[in-house]
């Protein structure tokens, strides 16, 4: 099982900070289990810092600590199943919301998702944090495409593709999904329009121009820099 960075991403603290009121942290992975099925596992968590609640509690408390797990057919991208839990929570009527959750079965979690999340579950029609949860997690059933086409289908890449990078914007299909998600996306943007005419030029991420030197690969041709 890969391992990944768990340090922390934020910035420094402001030069004047006094004390930490709060610490909200989202974690959302994948996990590939068939061929044509991804979880997708999500946590909340909000903790107060010690002594917020109890004169003297050294330990700091949390609040709320929700977890979601969707799973998500690919390359469809729908959901068939999902499961609600509630860890932490501040009254007991909390977790009888979970069961409503259960109406994400058979929506697409791509292009609208956010939008039937609000409709379905936003304001007092479920639980704020669950749902705020769920629009963090929506991106990465996207977002983990490449890495899903790697691990599915390596024996149809040759030794070349395999280490060269590609770009997942080969594919129609792909691309598509990300249209008007941004300002980079949108429909009249450059890249779009580029995609569309079929004259766009792979351009190496920069995220991946750092790595790739580091590790003395030429982006161009996947051989040594």
């Amino acid at each position: 099982m890969a391992t990944f960075f768990t340090d922390s991403i934020l910035p420094p603290p402001p030069d004047d900070a006094r004390a930490v009121l709060h610490d909200r942290e989202y974690r959302v992975r994948a996990f590939l289990v068939a061929d044509d099925r991804v979880v997708i596992q999500g946590a909340l968590r909000d903790q107060q810092p010690p002594g917020a609640f109890v004169p003297n509690d050294p330990e700091p408390l949390a609040v709320h600590h929700m977890q979601v797990s969707l799973t998500v057919s690919f390359p469809d991208l729908t959901i068939v199943d999902g499961d609600t839990h509630y860890e932490v929570h501040p009254h007991d009527v909390c977790p009888t919301i979970t069961e409503h959750y259960r109406n994400l079965i058979g929506l697409s979690i791509a292009r609208g998702f956010t939008h039937k999340v609000r409709e379905l579950f936003g304001g007092p029609r479920a639980c704020t944090h669950v749902t705020a949860l769920l629009q963090a997690m929506a991106p990465v059933a996207v977002q983990c495409f490449w890495s899903w086409r790697r691990a599915t289908a390596p024996e149809q890449m040759s030794p070349e593709q395999a280490q060269a990078p590609e770009s997942p914007l080969r594919d129609d299909g792909v691309w598509r999904r990300n249209v008007n998600t941004c300002h980079v996306w949108a429909e009249d943007a450059p890249m779009v329009q580029a995609l569309e005419t079929g004259t766009y030029a792979f351009e190496v991420p920069v995220f991946l121009r750092a790595r790739l030197a580091k590790l003395g690969i030429d982006p161009a041709t996947g051989g040594a820099a």
